[in-house]
């Protein structure tokens, strides 16, 4: 197996506080022996478990990124008892050009796990990550939010696992982080991605999306940044008890998904977090290119509220459109 191209310039298990990059060789047109620089914080206490932090799978999802850079400041070694790596933008290359893939090889980072060490740079970039980062690591956290085609109630979320023990841990820890909601999520396809990758690894994970539309709010970020905290806590590398959260929990069913079945321009006719029941109108879609064309009429595939709706207001048939949760009691 070829060994990780991957190099970083700091050390991963020295006690202190340590920032640096993970260095990738890129050669490319504007730089024959250049290098993608991915940056890295390393905090390490005393004794104690490992906290991995990613940030910026999607290069246009911005809660993680600035939450983990403000953590990488104020957080101190003397407060922690194990370490903390984080990670703000994995996906530099993306996060660099607002793109959700990555400008220079179209990859996908959250659909190219385990990767190669003799890939294309996203590749390479996820292979690290799996045979470096995440066996250190005894709870993972990988930010995400709508990007620039979904806006999301912000939540944070686990899995449905094979192993109940596990599912239980990653359930506990995403209650933990404190977002207003908890999802049990279901992926429309979780083929390589970093959750998968993870949780195979039996490690404890949590992921979020916290709203979207290729930006971050004030509230978006503060959910962030004291999710962070939590799970620190949580996971007894920070003293004390995670700041509660409003204990709402939702969960994604099978049917849960709707999707556009033209192109056109999106009307939604209710917002996020209202009741719909199935087979109420929850948008209308436009023609783009013609007037006095009636709209097609877009409803719910089932009871409940509406988690997920695409943003902005141009959509393409095949998109998801909208994500009808159950809230559970």
């Amino acid at each position: 197996m070829a060994e990780s191209p991957i190099t970083p310039t700091i050390p991963l298990d020295r006690p202190g506080k340590h920032h640096g990059h993970l260095r990738l060789p890129h050669s490319r047109d504007d730089s024959a022996w250049g290098s993608v620089m991915i940056p890295m914080s390393v905090i390490r206490g005393g004794e104690g478990p490992t906290a991995l932090f990613i940030g910026g799978n999607h290069g246009d999802e911005y809660e993680g990124p600035i939450a983990l850079h403000d953590l990488a400041i104020s957080l101190e070694p003397e407060a922690i008892s194990g370490r903390v790596i984080i990670l703000p933008t994995l996906n530099q290359p993306a996060f660099l050009a607002g793109r959700r893939t990555s400008p220079v090889d179209g990859g996908n980072l959250n659909r190219s796990f385990p990767g190669r060490a003799d890939g294309t740079v996203t590749q390479k970039i996820a292979h690290f990550v799996a045979t470096h980062l995440i066996g250190q690591a005894d709870i993972v956290l990988d930010f995400h939010s709508g990007g620039r085609t979904l806006d999301f109630l912000p939540f944070a979320a686990s899995h449905v696992l094979a192993d109940k023990a596990q599912e239980a841990a990653c359930a506990a820890a995403a209650e933990a982080f404190g977002a207003p909601w908890t999802m049990k999520m279901l992926e429309i396809d979780n083929v390589g991605m970093l959750d998968t990758e993870a949780e195979a690894q039996g490690k404890v994970f949590v992921t979020t999306e916290l709203r979207g539309g290729g930006t971050a709010t004030a509230e978006s970020a503060g959910i962030a940044k004291r999710g962070a905290r939590n799970l620190l806590h949580h996971a007894g590398i920070l003293p004390g008890t995670p700041t509660p959260g409003p204990g709402r929990r939702l969960e994604m069913p099978e049917d849960c998904f709707l999707f556009a079945q033209q192109e056109g321009l999106c009307e939604f006719l209710v917002d996020l977090g209202e009741p719909v029941r199935a087979g109420e109108p929850v948008a209308r879609i436009w023609r783009a290119n013609h007037s006095g064309k009636t709209p097609m009429i877009c409803e719910a595939p089932r009871d409940g509220i509406l988690a997920a709706r695409h943003y902005p207001g141009l959509v393409q048939i095949g998109d998801c459109l909208a994500v009808v949760a159950v809230e559970l009691g």
